[in-house]
């Protein structure tokens, strides 16, 4: 699907422009793609206008909401199909998302992106082929691009995460020019789809599951021993796990996790809020 190139209306930058009309300014300085870019609107009594083309004076969001133009008005970044998904803004200006209200990403001490950068960093992706079993925004993808990866095969499973990408700016395209051929996005479930993966055909993996309860068959012993498959010997896999508490969920899932890599073929070591394995 096409990325959007309108502007995201949070709640700040809202206020901000709509205190600026109230000034009497004729233009506002600030941006309205999340912070990839600053540019300027022109303000006027009946609306403004962006990057040549005019819109009418929203409505403030709300806090925990992006807008975007859906080409009648100002829409939120959700939508509801068994789950309620939206994009949601962060103090880092790279956006999380969310399902029934639970944050998908990290936020707290980084921006998601960030966060993923550290991650990445410990496959070495630079010169490598990556395989990114839940794609999710594509941070981990954006990393491995900007790391040097020679390809990378990504796989999302959820056709409204992939729907919210196409509104992320910090979602990578494999389209754009700035990926250069070497981000392949396929809308598929990588439970099934790994099937079809060659032996020792990847030299790195990134796999960022959702949670245990909700995706068990991608925490399976099965599943395990199909990423040791595909990947060559000496290659790393990050396994991102989270740090689920111990005391209140009866489970060590890093520790659990670390084991069954270990009886697939890997040695595994707790790394950050996950596991990093090497293929024996």
């Amino acid at each position: 699907m096409p990325h959007y190139t309108g502007p995201l209306l949070t709640r700040a930058n809202t206020e901000a422009l709509l205190a600026a009309r109230d000034a009497g300014a004729a233009e506002w300085h600030g941006s309205l793609d999340l912070g990839r870019s600053t540019d300027v609107a022109m303000l006027q009594a009946d609306g403004w206008q962006w990057r040549g083309e005019r819109y009418p004076w929203p409505a403030a969001p709300k806090e925990r909401a992006i807008h975007y133009w859906d080409g009648e008005g100002f829409a939120p970044v959700a939508r509801f199909s068994g789950s309620l998904i939206k994009l949601v803004p962060t103090e880092w200006d790279v956006p999380t998302f969310e399902i029934d209200g639970i944050k998908m990403l990290p936020t707290a001490k980084a921006s998601p992106l960030d966060d993923a950068r550290r991650k990445v960093a410990l496959v070495e992706p630079r010169g490598k082929v990556v395989l990114d079993s839940c794609g999710g925004l594509g941070y981990f993808a954006a990393c491995c691009l900007e790391a040097g990866a020679t390809r990378i095969h990504s796989f999302e499973k959820n056709p409204d995460v992939l729907w919210l990408r196409t509104l992320n700016p910090w979602s990578p395209d494999p389209d754009a020019p700035s990926s250069g051929g070497r981000l392949r996005l396929a809308h598929a479930d990588v439970a099934q789809a790994i099937a079809q993966v060659g032996d020792a055909s990847v030299d790195a993996l990134l796999h960022d599951p959702p949670r245990f309860g909700i995706a068990g068959e991608l925490y399976a012993l099965a599943f395990y021993r199909e990423l040791a498959r595909v990947l060559r010997r000496g290659g790393r896999l990050f396994h991102y796990t989270g740090s689920p508490n111990k005391l209140t969920s009866g489970r060590d899932v890093p520790r659990e996790v670390a084991k069954r890599l270990e009886q697939a073929g890997f040695e595994a070591r707790l790394a950050l809020d996950g596991v990093l394995a090497t293929r024996r």
